[in-house]
């Protein structure tokens, strides 16, 4: 017998533990990004991300006897979500948090949503546009503008940081819906998929970055910092973060569990304040706050809604896409 959890019994002490573990990890890798382009070329950086995070999944399927997806037509999916939704966007945050703050970049990766819907109404056709998401993503982009602070004149390395920022969560926002559309409701695992998306990434930019950047450094020739920055990017931030966000989604619920976004660039901006005591202009916050609120109307979520009741034999699908932050 199946036994109904409606939402307004959801079991708090359960949930917030991970709910506020994800948001702190995953708002403190914009920290970590920053530390690590110190001494680390972007690419290298991203690569040994990336390459740590495969890693930790990896790990984690072998202690659950979970296999790697086998079928070519899905790799050849995931290697196209590594590449957009993990290789790319590591990459540009890398050369942006070189020119930009890392509360700055939190900041702009909030805006992920705003492309994610144009795209799969656009491009991939798997929503359908209301006038609710088209208004949330007007907000949202005089949010962009506001960030951007327009009215001072456009122009300089500061502007050309937060474009690539900016670029990486386009990157997450097409990487959403595509992922939607070709690898979403598949009957693998959720970790073992993350996991082949890493290592699809890990084997691009292994190729990709000794021929643009040449050989990498030698760890004796990085800090302590550094490498303890790298170790947390893949193993927490990229690897161990999907396991507390499939639990968070178990208990709560996709949707529940999906409104830890709002809470990133909060997290981003206290450690960033706190620990590399950066500092923002007055209106950055102000077009963050324009920007979530964009994105909060443009997904309905400012509207009173029926929310449906979950069982406890119901399986778990695999999320549209594990955001990598």
């Amino acid at each position: 017998m199946s036994s109904a959890t409606a939402p307004d019994r959801l079991n708090l002490r359960a949930f917030l533990p991970g709910y506020l573990a994800l948001a702190v990890i995953w708002g403190a890798s914009f920290l970590f990004i920053k530390i690590g382009v110190r001494e680390l070329h972007p690419l290298y950086l991203s690569l040994f991300r990336v390459g740590t995070g495969a890693l930790t999944l990896l790990i984690v399927l072998a202690v659950m006897r979970v296999p790697l997806p086998r079928d070519p037509k899905l790799w050849a999916h995931l290697s196209v979500v590594g590449a957009i939704g993990v290789a790319l966007p590591f990459t540009l945050f890398g050369f942006g948090e070189e020119r930009v703050s890392s509360v700055l970049a939190g900041i702009w990766n909030a805006t992920t949503p705003l492309i994610a819907l144009p795209m799969a109404v656009f491009a991939f056709r798997t929503e359908r546009l209301t006038t609710r998401g088209a208004v949330g993503i007007g907000i949202g982009f005089a949010g962009v503008l506001t960030v951007l602070g327009v009215w001072q004149g456009i122009g300089g390395s500061h502007l050309t940081g937060q474009l690539m920022c900016f670029g990486a969560a386009a990157c997450y926002g097409i990487g959403i819906p595509y992922t939607k559309r070709f690898v979403a409701g598949r009957p693998e695992s959720g970790i073992a998929l993350s996991a082949a998306q890493l290592l699809a990434a890990t084997v691009q930019l292994a190729i990709v970055t000794p021929l643009l950047v040449g050989a990498p450094p030698a760890p004796t020739a990085l800090s302590i910092e550094v490498i303890g920055s790298v170790l947390a990017l893949g193993a927490l931030g990229t690897g161990l973060a999907f396991v507390i966000n499939m639990g968070n989604i178990r208990v709560a619920g996709a949707s529940t569990a999906s409104t830890v976004t709002y809470l990133i660039p909060i997290a981003a901006t206290v450690i960033g304040v706190l620990v590399l005591d950066e500092r923002l202009s007055w209106y950055q916050p102000v077009g963050a706050v324009v920007v979530l609120a964009g994105v909060a109307v443009s997904q309905g979520l400012l509207r009173r809604r029926k929310r449906p009741v979950t069982h406890a034999n119901e399986p778990i699908r695999q999320p549209a896409q594990q955001a990598s932050y």
